[in-house]
């Protein structure tokens, strides 16, 4: 028989989450178990049903529970756009302003030298393959403003650049209803630099 307790091993599964720590962990498993045993038992189904069915779509590679997602298989979207994000949740991000109407491509990461994530990790083979496919006239690079995201956005670049297509990249800038004297250098300079 085991000695590994039961309250334990729950704690440890919720520390797999980002940004929760023993604390926040056994905050959840407590008030779970002491005041919600339906919403654990709910939350434990929900858990298996998703990692059992949930895929990555065969086309754009977001989560989903069919071969191809219901975004890639919309004949209302414009095919000759293609935007690229890192992740399932900056597509989710992209899709709620709902200022876009294109296609998605989601790498499922950043590269990241240090950590032993390259070209092949993230998929660019198949992104390449997918923005040359004859239908996409301009690929969108949604990459996250940090060091990898901005790596990524110019290895795309770079191997796109031969094969005739647009590439434009998500503009930075002061963010609406802000004052200047309290946004970050950083982010005023590429404002200026990047103003239209």
């Amino acid at each position: 028989m085991s000695n590994t307790n039961a309250l334990d091993v729950l704690i440890q599964a919720l520390r797999r989450l980002p940004g929760v720590g023993v604390k926040s962990a056994s905050r959840m498993a407590f008030h779970l178990l002491q005041h919600d045993r339906a919403g654990a038992r709910a939350l434990s189904r929900a858990l298996q049903e998703a990692a059992d069915s949930v895929q990555h779509c065969e086309r754009c590679h977001t989560f989903t529970q069919a071969p191809i997602c219901a975004t890639c298989l919309d004949a209302r979207r414009d095919a000759s756009k293609l935007c690229v994000v890192e992740t399932p949740a900056d597509q989710s991000a992209v899709e709620r302003t709902g200022a876009y109407k294109g296609l998605y491509f989601v790498l499922m990461g950043k590269l990241s030298p240090l950590d032993g994530i390259g070209p092949k990790d993230i998929g660019l083979h198949d992104l390449f393959e997918r923005a040359c496919d004859g239908q996409v006239q301009e690929v969108i690079l949604a990459t996250n403003f940090t060091a990898e995201g901005e790596a990524t956005a110019h290895v795309i670049s770079e191997g796109l650049k031969a094969r005739g297509l647009r590439l434009t990249r998500l503009a930075r800038g002061v963010p609406v209803g802000s004052e200047l004297e309290y946004v970050d250098l950083g982010t005023i300079a590429h404002a200026l630099v990047d103003r239209r």
